[in-house]
């Protein structure tokens, strides 16, 4: 399990303090780590604003702080349940959402463009960069909100890997004013099922999703059955149980805007638990 590192000061990066017992509780959530087999995908980062169009809100004030992965295995893991974002296609382009954003993983997939802002020493000017939420930054509630307290509520922070912390600002700035906004996701290829579970223990991970990146809803169909509505494990994982043994599986997914698309017989006949398949995707 790796280390979070938060820069509290411009001089250095400190080690967390002490936790107390309800962080002790929430911060487990933030690493939590699920491994699950998905297909290569490449997300590249972003350094200038999309179009327009692709913006769905507009410029509001947060703060960004990054943490500096020690092991390779930090690379693993998230509340969102994505496994190796590298396998899962979103790279570094990845950031965790403070209780305030986060949404009890509803946010899970979601996209937006930070920059930099007001402090002049340390922000690389005209510079951008998009990433998709990918983890969660649990609260501590040994400090106060503006007192070392970063993920506390009513904050709205960011916390980024520190290979997409650089694309905007030097890594000394420590707690940074940002201003941030929500856009359309824009993935390669289509989105992402991957089936696990047991007998008739059904779960489904949904990752790579255009548009509004973010689901809300899902329904899985086998051929002999009909639509079946899936319910929110955690994360972007969904559950059901249901025996769908021998049937090729449909998927039909509703995202935050009102979106629905509908994948027929994604899954062959002959699945298999711990295997991804690709359906249609969003239009961006």
């Amino acid at each position: 399990m790796g280390t979070l590192y938060i820069p509290f000061s411009k001089e250095k990066m400190l080690l967390p303090p002490p936790l107390n017992p309800i962080q002790t509780l929430l911060l487990p959530f933030f690493f939590f780590t699920f491994s699950l087999p998905a297909t290569s995908h490449t997300s590249p980062y972003s350094s200038s604003p999309p179009p327009l169009s692709a913006s769905l809100s507009d410029w509001q004030s947060a703060h960004a702080t990054y943490y500096a992965a020690s092991d390779p295995r930090d690379f693993v893991g998230g509340a969102c349940g994505y496994g190796d974002l590298g396998k899962a296609g979103y790279g570094m382009a990845t950031v965790g959402l403070s209780e305030a954003l986060f949404e009890r993983g509803q946010m899970c997939g979601a996209c937006f463009e930070l920059r930099c802002v007001e402090d002049l020493r340390w922000c690389i000017p005209g510079t951008s960069v998009i990433v998709t939420v990918t983890n969660f930054c649990a609260p501590n509630y040994g400090f106060t909100a503006d007192g070392g307290g970063h993920c506390n509520p009513p904050n709205k922070h960011f916390v980024l890997p520190i290979e997409s912390y650089e694309k905007i600002a030097i890594w000394k700035a420590g707690n940074m004013p940002v201003q941030y906004r929500r856009i359309k996701c824009r993935k390669e290829g289509g989105i992402r099922f991957t089936v696990s579970g047991s007998g008739i223990f059904i779960s489904v991970l949904i990752s790579n999703v255009a548009g509004a990146g973010d689901v809300t809803a899902v329904k899985i169909k086998g051929s002999r059955t009909g639509w079946l509505q899936m319910g929110r494990n955690w994360g972007q994982n969904w559950h059901i149980n249901a025996d769908l043994k021998n049937q090729p599986l449909s998927f039909e997914v509703t995202s935050s805007d009102g979106i629905t698309i509908t994948s027929y017989n994604v899954a062959p006949k002959d699945w298999s638990f711990g295997h991804t398949f690709e359906g249609k995707q969003f239009e961006t």
